[in-house]
């Protein structure tokens, strides 16, 4: 959720300060298939498709989150090609964010209780397009959804909208699922009740043999309470409710948990160091987002919001929220080289 303005999801992707590098564990898989390049391009309100070998795998449509353009996402499309995975990036640009404004409009927006149409049709509309000429390199298969952020519950509300039909997988990226805790001090829905209509009336995530759900977060930075007030060294509610144990995730009924290195995790919840400035900035935004400050996600969307009761739930250590401020050496995001090998599989099944 790169979550930003009065639109509709919180604050924007917040560009944190280079770490150390990261060394990722496991081989750096790459498909290099022989085949012809193309580059085609629609009008201004259409798609950019590249495509490379279009006949190995089903294509993918990349969904943009909440103030990104289409061009943010030209390295994710550029590296899906070369592992022989064509791509249509919905054409976004960030002036269209503003078209949410014209929730401010509805009376919906005040009372909390917002829905995501008409305000949202504009990216609906972008969606539809970017599938219908997916579907033409699709040669008779269904394609993939890869939804950026706010742009995986707004594929979600795609689907109850206009179908399942044409697509087989819809695979999410640092996307806050979870409409906020109501009740809790300090906690504003910003997005005026979006997220509680994508709860009660979208589809429920399955993973099966003709839809599945992966739901990917990624576990860049735990965040810190604004005051210290805990036992240092304990985890925190919202920890517990996820349940973090050992190495083992468990969400609802659903098991998986891959790339987490839990020594790195332990000496963490052990630091005798005091919260830095950062922790505690980024805990006010865990915090709108799934009501508590003190848990682990991606800079931008804690783990706990990422993930969705029946779909496959991935977390993977070391991965930063947004392709703005990111860096593939020592910021990866989720779809930087390195990391889209982590779960690229999903595409080519």
């Amino acid at each position: 959720m790169a979550i930003a303005t009065t639109s509709l999801i919180s604050m924007r992707p917040f560009p944190l300060p280079q770490k150390s590098p990261i060394e990722f564990k496991g081989t750096n898989r790459r498909l290099l298939l022989d085949g012809r390049q193309c580059k085609c391009m629609s009008d201004s309100v259409g798609t950019e498709v590249t495509a490379k070998n279009l006949g190995s795998y089903r294509p993918a449509v990349i969904l943009p989150g909440l103030g990104n353009n289409s061009s943010d996402y030209q390295q994710l499309a550029s590296s899906l090609e070369a592992r022989g995975v064509s791509s249509v990036v919905a054409k976004v640009s960030r002036p269209d964010w503003l078209r949410n404004g014209a929730g401010l409009l509805d009376g919906n927006y005040w009372k909390g209780t917002l829905r995501p149409r008409p305000v949202l049709d504009w990216y609906l509309e972008r969606i539809e397009k970017a599938v219908s000429e997916a579907s033409l390199l699709a040669n008779g298969r269904k394609i993939s959804l890869i939804g950026h952020s706010a742009g995986g519950w707004l594929a979600r509300v795609y689907l109850a909208e206009f179908g399942v039909d044409r697509v087989s997988l819809l695979l999410t990226l640092g996307t806050p699922h979870l409409p906020p805790p109501k009740g809790v001090p300090g906690v504003i829905d910003q997005t005026r009740g979006l997220l509680d209509y994508v709860e009660k009336f979208c589809p429920a995530a399955c993973y099966g043999p003709q839809l599945k759900y992966v739901c990917i977060a990624g576990r860049y930075l735990k965040g810190e309470r604004l005051f210290e007030n805990t036992v240092k060294g304990s985890t925190s509610k919202m920890e517990s409710i996820a349940g973090v144990n050992g190495n083992l995730m468990v969400v609802g009924n659903q098991e998986d948990i891959e790339g987490i290195d839990n020594s790195i995790y332990e000496e963490s919840l052990n630091e005798s160091t005091a919260p830095t400035l950062r922790a505690r900035f980024v805990g006010q935004g865990y915090k709108q987002v799934c009501g508590q400050a003190d848990v682990w996600g991606d800079g931008v969307v804690p783990e706990v919001s990422a993930h969705l009761e029946g779909a496959k739930n991935i977390i993977l250590e070391g991965v930063y929220h947004s392709p703005i401020g990111s860096n593939d050496i020592s910021t990866p995001w989720y779809g930087s080289s390195t990391i889209l090998d982590k779960w690229v599989h999903h595409l080519l099944g």
